[in-house]
């Protein structure tokens, strides 16, 4: 599947449910339409939808579901028009067996319809876990975003999503190459037989032995960037959340994550989602709203033609370097 040019598609994952990823999705939106932007959000939590709930749809008239078994044609024909100009809402599928893992038939008719939805953007919100098709729709998408909180939890499950999406990246890119994929696999054992313990080590084996492959996989690691955002901030030693998963995807992914803002911890987010009321609509000049509004501007620049965020540290070439213990590297934040 091609990549698209631009930044107009943005997946938000992160592996763990009850992080806020759906709230983010929706209050990212929101913020976006007033900077006027025409958005489109569709719920590609197939299987546990519920991003019509926080708007406040109760029975949507279409869903994927009406989509993925052929009885709607075009993907644009479910849109539905919602209370916040400039948005449109594309609800998932919960309610049909096999909704959750379609085909790659289906699959590949989804996201090829996604790049010609009438939007300048398009956000999906993804579900929990790290099946293949959440992190198929993570890697097809050229914004990534991952939501995490400060809980220890999160931290691993955030850091376990982007792993598994770069592995599945690497998986794909490499299929026919059975050296690659040993020592990608070498990684997750306790007792590697050629001591392999992190993508650093892998690219220090290839450039020795299959330098095509090495280049190649510095050229994948450079180009895939993910974005963080830590939610339900409370002091800025929850904030150091983000910190503590970049420097562990650096040292054991070589990759670097950007830290791309936070959600300040706020009441009222709870109250909104339990009245079925968009958040930023219920509070206009809280902090969190402020936070995601500084979110807004930076994916909006990032998704204009020629633009991108600010540029990212540069993949691990295979240069000697020290790797410390994954337990090392959790404990250097503030306790």
């Amino acid at each position: 599947m091609q990549e698209l040019s631009t930044r107009k598609l943005w997946s938000i994952g992160g592996g763990k449910g009850g992080v806020g990823k759906s709230v983010f999705t929706l209050g990212l939106g929101i913020c976006l339409a007033r900077l006027g932007k025409k958005v489109i959000l569709v719920d590609a939590d197939l299987g546990g939808a519920n991003l019509h709930t926080l708007m406040g749809v109760r029975y949507p008239p279409l869903t994927l579901e009406d989509f993925l078994l052929k009885r709607v044609g075009r993907l644009e024909d479910l849109i539905i028009e919602t209370q916040i100009a400039g948005i449109g809402l594309i609800c998932g599928a919960d309610d049909i067996l096999g909704a959750a893992n379609p085909t790659y038939a289906q699959k590949v008719r989804l996201l090829n319809q996604i790049e010609d939805l009438p939007a300048d953007l398009v956000l999906l919100d993804l579900g929990a876990g790290t099946s293949f098709n959440v992190l198929d729709f993570f890697n097809y998408s050229p914004g990534k975003i991952c939501v995490l909180t400060s809980q220890a939890t999160s931290l691993q499950n955030v850091y376990g999503f982007i792993k598994s999406g770069l592995y599945r990246q690497i998986s794909r890119e490499f299929a026919k190459h059975p050296r690659v994929l040993d020592l990608l696999q070498q990684t997750d054992l306790k007792d590697s037989p050629e001591q392999v313990r992190s993508m650093h080590d892998v690219l220090l084996k290839l450039k020795q032995t299959e330098p095509e492959s090495h280049q190649r996989l510095v050229d994948l690691l450079r180009q895939f960037k993910v974005n963080l955002v830590v939610n339900m901030v409370k002091s800025d030693r929850d904030f150091q959340a983000g910190a503590i998963v970049e420097r562990v995807c650096t040292s054991f992914l070589s990759i670097s994550p950007r830290i791309l803002g936070r959600l300040s911890f706020d009441p009222a987010v709870e109250a909104a989602v339990n009245q079925m009321m968009p958040f930023p609509l219920r509070q206009e000049k809280g902090q969190a709203v402020k936070d995601l509004e500084q979110i807004a501007e930076s994916v909006a620049r990032a998704s204009l033609p020629g633009s991108s965020l600010p540029p990212e540290e540069a993949a691990q070439t295979g240069e000697p370097r020290p790797v410390g213990t994954m337990a090392r590297l959790w404990r250097r934040a503030p306790a």
